[in-house]
């Protein structure tokens, strides 16, 4: 059942941000510049960053598991720490302090998922798409091209005023592109290489000069965004194309997907750094692509990963770009034995909610090259198949079916999509995927929102079209594709799922209109109950 009201009461109560903002305002950072953890039920993983270089490894205190840092970068300012053999749904108070026992911040708290056996009767998620944008890149007025940072942390703030028990930040972390038409545009101008330097592609990323241009490049799209406010909380963050530093374009000079080896460098030293990989799941496989490398924490995978939250939900999270094929029919967006993957789970009982994260959105277009489908403009200005899209591949269309049949065919369960990458907030049921009829269990299929998107960067300016339903599709819109900043708070408890909307539009009174961010109440609210 899908049901759609605009500000409706949330199935959790929602609380005041002044307590978060209070703590955070009281907790002493230190010599940290950034912290980034994720849990599973029983295992931490936390990538930090200090304002200086520490000389030797500094310890993490998890209860009384004493964890030694491995640095991740050539300098020692960031280091990653991996604690194992945790309790399931218990907190644990958290301290870090340097080689010689030196606290370098406050102590915190964070809490461990419940085991796959237990039973807990609610979860609380933060989504959204498109957190990145740096003050540095302006376009012909002087404008910041992004939300400037001091929004987006405001807007960050406000979703985390309802304090949720895990964030997903789904795609394009940063925007930082370096060869495609669209560059100009979205960071690859020669104001990018004045602020922090030129890539060169056949150094090394890390213990290079190149590393350098990495940090000034990324560290204000994710170091300075979250800073220490997710301390306590476990993140997910997914990897799309623009994490790459290129948008997926194609034409007869370039196609810029799947990534080359200095676009692939680039994006597993972002990750290395930066925020943390996705924890091992004993539902899938140790050896999926990008999974179990010899230089990240033991058994991670950076690509495809699971939020699993005891008997309640299993989230599916997979980045579309890293190995999109183009081989014409046979193509793929993601390896096939991923897709096998996420049919065997969607297939798999066990769970009161399976819901599918990819970075690529089913259910809307904007005409662009790395879609699941093939519409495009035409002369005209209208978005359909009257013409082919150039280096578009049938095969993606095909996987794309295979996915939504199988979560079509879910038993009890509400088949649910919660996407990346279109700068849109939207919501919608798929009814129909040409001859595939989907109508016994219709796909419900969201747009999170942007956080970060700013001044020309919505498709209707980008693209000369906003979001639209695809040819192929019959698409039942409950909130048609709103170009406007926001996220999405997601409540699941084992009888349903109520997901609030939230928008924020910055406009010529836009100084003002921010502190309206601190306010910030649902415009739309959606219940999904789970068939009988």
């Amino acid at each position: 059942m899908l049901k759609l009201a605009g500000g409706a009461a949330l199935t959790l109560p929602f609380e005041s941000g002044a307590e978060t903002l209070l703590a955070n305002t009281n907790w002493n950072s230190g010599a940290v510049a950034h912290l980034l953890p994720t849990v599973s039920d029983r295992r931490m993983l936390l990538k930090a960053s200090f304002q200086l270089a520490q000389s030797k490894p500094p310890r993490l205190a998890v209860g009384k598991r004493a964890v030694i840092g491995r640095m991740t970068d050539s300098a020692g300012k960031f280091w990653e720490f991996d604690a194992a053999n945790l309790e399931p749904a218990r907190p644990y108070e958290i301290t870090l302090v340097n080689a010689a026992g030196k606290p370098l911040c406050d102590a915190w708290t964070i809490k461990t998922f419940p085991a796959p056996t237990d039973q807990p009767k609610q979860l609380r998620l933060l989504i959204y798409t498109c957190a990145g944008g740096h003050d540095a890149l302006r376009d012909e007025q002087g404008q910041t091209r992004f939300l400037p940072l001091a929004t987006r942390i405001r807007l960050l703030e406000r979703g985390l005023s309802f304090k949720p028990d895990a964030l997903i930040a789904n795609g394009d972390h940063v925007y930082w592109d370096l060869r495609t038409r669209a560059s100009i545009a979205l960071g690859g101008s020669k104001q990018a290489e004045a602020f922090a330097g030129k890539f060169n592609r056949v150094l090394p990323v890390l213990g290079t000069e190149n590393e350098r241009v990495l940090t000034r490049a990324v560290g204000p799209q994710v170091a300075e965004l979250y800073g220490t406010r997710c301390r306590s909380l476990p993140v997910f963050f997914i990897q799309d194309d623009h994490d790459y530093f290129e948008n997926d374009e194609a034409d007869d000079k370039f196609v810029s997907f799947p990534p080359d080896d200095f676009m692939l460098r680039l994006a597993r030293a972002s990750r290395r750094l930066y925020y943390p990989e996705f924890l091992p799941d004993e539902n899938r496989p140790m050896g999926l692509a990008s999974a179990s490398a010899l230089d990240s924490p033991r058994g991670v995978s950076e690509c495809f990963g699971t939020l699993r939250y005891g008997q309640l939900l299993e989230a599916l999270m997979y980045d579309c770009r890293r190995f999109m094929t183009l081989t014409g029919p046979s193509a793929t967006f993601v390896p096939r034995e991923v897709e096998e993957w996420l049919a065997q789970r969607m297939a798999a009982s066990g769970v009161a909610h399976v819901m599918n994260i990819p970075s690529t959105p089913p259910g809307w277009s904007a005409g662009k090259w790395g879609e699941w489908y093939p519409d495009i403009l035409d002369q005209q200005g209208k978005l359909g198949i009257a013409r082919p899209k150039p280096y578009w591949q049938e095969g993606w269309g095909a996987q794309h079916d295979r996915l939504l049949k199988a979560a079509s065919a879910m038993k009890g369960r509400v088949p649910l999509f919660v996407s990346g990458d279109l700068h849109a907030i939207a919501a919608g049921r798929i009814h129909r995927s040409g001859q595939h009829d989907l109508r016994a269990n219709p796909i419900t299929t969201i747009l999170s929102g942007p956080l970060g998107t700013g001044r020309g960067g919505w498709p209707s300016s980008a693209r000369g079209t906003g979001a639209k339903p695809p040819a192929k599709l019959e698409v039942e819109e409950a909130l048609s594709p709103i170009e406007e900043n926001g996220f999405i708070i997601a409540d699941f408890t084992p009888e349903k799922i109520a997901i609030q909307f939230f928008r924020w539009k910055a406009g010529q009174a836009e100084a003002a209109a921010e502190g309206a961010i601190d306010n910030l109440q649902p415009f739309h609210s959606l219940e999904l109950k789970r068939p009988a």
